[in-house]
């Protein structure tokens, strides 16, 4: 695992939004972070889910997160330019940005994915987090140590067969994370990418139905990456892309 210990009070203060929050890897960010201090707002398409979320977070006796419904899938460009204005009517800035819905698509090799498919996947992993990211910017420049988190997958990194539109949507991110560090130079906001790793999660579950769950860790043991990356100790880091495994 990423090696790294954070002190308590890591993120007291800062205001952070986690998309995918209501199960998963978001929903252990968003716990893991208002753990150490934050506020969160809770982004997803459930808003049961992210209901229970915020819920779980105020009975543990963190700050109250924020929770807003919202698909990323059917999301037109002026739908981002109203989220963010209505985050900026709670909020004179945001500390982060976890981008971390995403959705896996056919496992199959390209030949066979429909046009349709591949649309949607692109969609939801590509497409969503460019507008929720731009529009975001002018809030999250507003931070004095802000940070901007892709997801990304080893399938984004190197070219796997059969990993269809994720890894090609996974190969996006990055580079869309490795753009935005590089306008970033200089500035007091950072933009990186974590590759979680095997996890145990509904996606992995997807991927691999014949998979024994209990060889993969549960998300809660893949966040000292995401609290790094969160919090001013990694002031300076720009551009990187990062192991949670």
């Amino acid at each position: 695992m990423f090696d790294y210990t954070a002190p308590p009070h890591l993120l007291a203060g800062r205001t952070i939004l986690v998309t995918g929050a209501g199960r998963g890897i978001g929903a252990a960010a968003a716990k893991t972070y208002a753990a150490y201090g934050a506020t969160v707002i809770l982004l997803g398409k459930t808003e049961t889910h992210l209901r229970a979320v915020s819920e779980q977070i105020q009975a543990a006796g963190h700050p109250a997160p924020h929770v807003i419904a919202f698909d990323l899938e059917t999301a037109q460009p002026d739908h981002y330019t109203a989220l963010a204005a209505t985050v900026r009517q709670s909020f004179s800035h945001l500390d982060g940005l976890l981008h971390n819905a995403s959705i896996i698509g056919p496992r199959t090799a390209l030949e066979q994915i429909s046009g349709e498919a591949f649309i949607q996947v692109m969609q939801v992993n590509v497409n969503a987090t460019f507008m929720l990211t731009a529009a975001l910017l002018p809030l999250l420049k507003q931070a004095a140590d802000g940070s901007v988190v892709f997801t990304s997958s080893s399938v984004g990194r190197k070219g796997r067969g059969e990993w269809g539109a994720y890894g090609v949507s996974k190969f996006a991110t990055e580079g869309l994370m490795q753009t935005l560090a590089d306008e970033l130079q200089g500035q007091s906001l950072r933009s990186n990418s974590i590759n979680p790793g095997g996890t145990r999660t509904d996606m992995r579950a997807q991927a691999y139905p014949a998979e024994d769950p209990a060889r993969t860790p549960p998300p809660e043991a893949i966040m000292p990456v995401y609290l790094y990356l969160m919090g001013p100790d990694s002031q300076g880091i720009n551009g990187q892309a990062l192991n949670a495994q």
